[in-house]
């Protein structure tokens, strides 16, 4: 059975989020993720996975103004001074709280810019990061995005992640593969994992439709998980969904796994 990680951006919601922590770990998480760790001080998210005995196995490195509309810059030629430091205030946060590896969001593409510089601007960022990264010992991952949910996300798909992963040509660059992002993309989740599971360092989860937990829509996420461990996944899967109603009310599919 896979290893769960609760996303503290999305789950325990209820409470603050230093009060997450300790939520996650009495759920029986041993493991979280977060998607923007900056608000909070480091030392205090540092003293809150202490006290829990939680692992942080992920956070995001920053995205812009989200309350603007952002959605990440890696993509966004005016901001690449921007997006450089703030690969440095994320390996900051990284290096305090032990994460291993750090989530790199593409972007919407401007509408003053073409495919084409988005793509050299994009591939140039994800060099000078995983370079970065690599340095502290850190993987580097990119996720494809649901144009559905961000309409215009310049990283929507499986193929044109793997893509930009061979022209990076970094070995600490890997997919970030999220289930519910990919199966309004795509589908055929079972086949794309398996095919590309040496390239995938990290899954997180959701139902389809709603993006709420495992077990509210349409897909099986019993098949899916017994076949994450017949392809020999060995890595974590992050629980990036919107509870329907409260997260402990939701929690009967891991419980049940």
């Amino acid at each position: 059975m896979p290893r769960f990680a609760a996303n503290l951006s999305m789950l325990f919601t209820e409470a603050p989020l230093p009060e997450r922590f300790e939520r996650a770990a009495r759920a029986g998480f041993t493991a979280v993720e977060l998607q923007f760790p900056y608000d909070t001080p480091a030392e205090q998210l540092q003293q809150a996975l202490f006290r829990n005995k939680l692992t942080l196995m992920l956070h995001n490195l920053p995205a812009g103004d989200w309350a603007a509309g952002d959605r990440g810059i890696a993509c966004h030629p005016d901001r690449v001074e921007e997006f450089r430091n703030g690969v440095d205030t994320a390996l900051a946060y990284a290096a305090a709280l032990g994460a291993p590896q750090l989530n790199c969001l593409a972007g919407i593409r401007p509408a003053n810019v073409t495919a084409e510089m988005a793509h050299r601007v994009l591939v140039d960022n994800l060099r000078y990061a995983a370079t970065k990264l690599k340095a502290q010992g850190l993987k580097l991952l990119i996720e494809p995005i649901n144009t559905f949910d961000i309409p215009g996300f310049f990283l929507h798909g499986t193929r044109q992640a793997l893509d930009l992963i061979a022209e990076v040509g970094a070995d600490n660059l890997f997919l970030q593969y999220d289930v519910y992002h990919m199966q309004r993309m795509e589908g055929d989740l079972a086949h794309t994992l398996a095919a590309h599971i040496e390239k995938i360092a990290h899954i997180q989860i959701a139902d389809n439709p709603g993006r709420h937990e495992p077990g509210t829509g349409e897909i099986n996420f019993d098949f899916l998980f017994a076949h994450l461990d017949r392809i020999g996944y060995e890595g974590w899967v992050g629980c990036e969904y919107k509870p329907a109603a409260t997260t402990e009310a939701g929690l009967g599919w891991m419980n049940k796994s």
